[in-house]
């Protein structure tokens, strides 16, 4: 294989399938598919380019690919594979001309006029060394901030990493935050208020975690957050990286393709009380303008070139990192934390957490409903807080996972058309930036089929019942419930045993039946 011609933004690779180069290549007379990567790393980790082109017998079995929109200045890996067999990794830096093999016919295959190596197997691949690293370590000393935006992987991320506290600190990385996301802290630095219900966030939280941040000395440190993504102001982002350390903040921003986001925002924001429909929702985003309501936070967080720009103006392009969330590999994301933090690969493990999957579509329809009819009968907020989000929805996504059976959030033609476009723009955008991303941008900008009309959402009754049970316990819980009868101080509801809900449930309104 080979690479040559490079253009500014890409380079031109070639390779020819050729088990038996001086008897005319001893391929069969068909045509044969050959797939590329393309990766920022010599592992392949990183992929930031993939296609498949067919070597045919007209061309010698040869395959010529011209591959556009790299970065100028930057070293990248690449191998083919066809027939199942992988071939070396090559590098346009110095690595020399190659022809490989689609099966390994030798050992030690014959040399001709052009240099050759045997094709590598991928048990073989793996006992090679890896020299050097495409993504280093973050300098000791940095502070890593995750902003997210939302829906790109952060509790996963915030669940590893508080889960992995002390193990980190052991390899000289803090954790600084004492909970696993610290929302109210965050949300006061971005001036944004708590969601509907909640305790209303305060600068007291905010100088509580700059405390904690400043405890660390001069250790790396990670904070990680989807709502700094909110932080629309300039200066309100420059005033969080200034007071998180100035030029020792590296900005990390995680990113998923629209299409993906949309639906799981939409069920995340009925959660919040809205009470709009998906497909009406869907036309206030992305048709008709100033396309803020009734969520204005959408487009702050996931207008993603706009977002990148914005927190790149602060800290400088060199110290932001765009990773392009591949949701075909779900550990991928933990091991860029390692690699960037410099920690041993697999120490961060997602912790599960079923309390923050999304919602079906009867589930979220039933919420909708149910927040119509809070509303309409003005019910205070924090009831809203405590009894739905905390109460029934916490344990219904606890108690209740979903089946294949239950109909999905599905997003009409026109919208996935027009978020790819949007897409589009901001990765062509966040691509001239001078940030440095990991991953694909291309799937930003892909346009996947809408599957269809979905079909009639229906809400099991189980599902309801966990839901209501939800409000009881909840009800039953903060009513004074001590130790020994209750579902214990500091623990949510929904990881509370239903068995001891119960005992509290029964224990609270024997003594109120009592008192009358």
């Amino acid at each position: 294989m080979k690479a040559w011609g490079p253009h500014p933004d890409g380079i031109v690779l070639w390779t020819r399938l050729a088990p038996d180069p001086l008897n005319g290549g001893g391929m069969p007379d068909r045509a044969v598919p050959v797939e590329r990567r393309i990766a920022q790393d010599p592992r392949f980790r990183w992929i930031v380019r993939r296609g498949t082109a067919e070597a045919r017998p007209a061309h010698g079995h040869s395959v010529h690919v011209d591959v556009r929109g790299l970065r100028p200045d930057t070293r990248y890996w690449y191998r083919f594979r066809a027939d199942g067999q992988l071939s070396r990794t090559g590098s346009p830096a110095g690595s020399g001309l190659l022809s490989w093999h689609p099966q390994q016919v030798s050992r030690h295959p014959q040399r001709t006029a052009l240099p050759c190596l045997d094709m590598d197997t991928e048990r073989t691949r793996e006992e090679h060394p890896v020299v050097g690293a495409a993504v280093p370590p973050l300098p000791a000393g940095t502070r890593l901030l995750h902003i997210g935006p939302h829906k790109t992987g952060t509790t996963a991320v915030q669940g590893a990493l508080f889960a992995a506290k002390e193990e980190m600190a052991r390899h000289g990385v803090d954790f600084p935050a004492h909970s696993r996301h610290p929302i109210e802290a965050v949300l006061a630095a971005c001036a944004r208020p708590a969601m509907m219900g909640d305790t209303a966030p305060t600068e007291r939280h905010w100088q509580r975690l700059l405390d904690q941040v400043r405890a660390t000395g001069e250790r790396t440190s990670v904070i990680s957050s989807e709502f700094f993504a909110d932080a629309e102001e300039e200066t309100a982002v420059a005033r969080i990286v200034e007071q998180l350390g100035g030029d020792r903040v590296h900005v990390l921003v995680t990113l998923r393709p629209l299409v993906r986001i949309m639906p799981s925002q939409w069920q995340q924001y009925v959660q919040n009380g809205l009470r709009m429909d998906y497909e009406q929702w869907l036309e206030h985003m992305l048709r008709r303008p100033p396309y803020g309501n009734p969520t204005p936070s959408f487009w702050r967080r996931h207008r993603h070139d706009r977002l990148v720009e914005r927190w790149a103006g602060a800290t400088g392009p060199d110290r932001v990192t765009v990773v392009v969330v591949d949701d075909r590999d779900r550990d991928a994301l933990m091991r860029t934390f390692e690699t960037l933090l410099g920690l041993p690969e697999g120490l961060l493990r997602p912790v599960p957490e079923t309390a923050n999957r999304s919602l079906t579509l009867a589930e979220t329809e039933m919420l909708r409903n149910l927040n119509k009819e809070f509303r309409g009968n003005e019910l205070p907020e924090e009831l809203y807080s405590r009894l739905v989000r905390h109460g029934a929805i916490a344990h219904m996504k606890n108690s209740c996972s979903p089946t294949p059976q239950d109909v999905k959030i599905r997003t009409p033609q026109w919208a996935l058309e027009a978020a790819a476009g949007i897409g589009a723009e901001a990765a062509a955008r966040i691509g001239g930036m001078g940030v440095r991303v990991l991953g694909d941008l291309e799937p930003l900008s892909r346009v996947p089929e809408s599957g269809g009309p979905a079909g009639e959402p229906r809400l099991a009754p189980e599902v309801a019942a966990q839901a209501l049970f939800g409000v009881l316990a909840t009800v039953a819980a903060t009513n004074g419930a001590d130790g020994a009868n209750g579902a214990g101080k500091g623990r949510s509801v929904h990881r509370t045993p239903s068995k001891e809900l119960v005992k509290v449930l029964g224990h609270r309104c024997l003594k109120r039946l009592r008192l009358r």
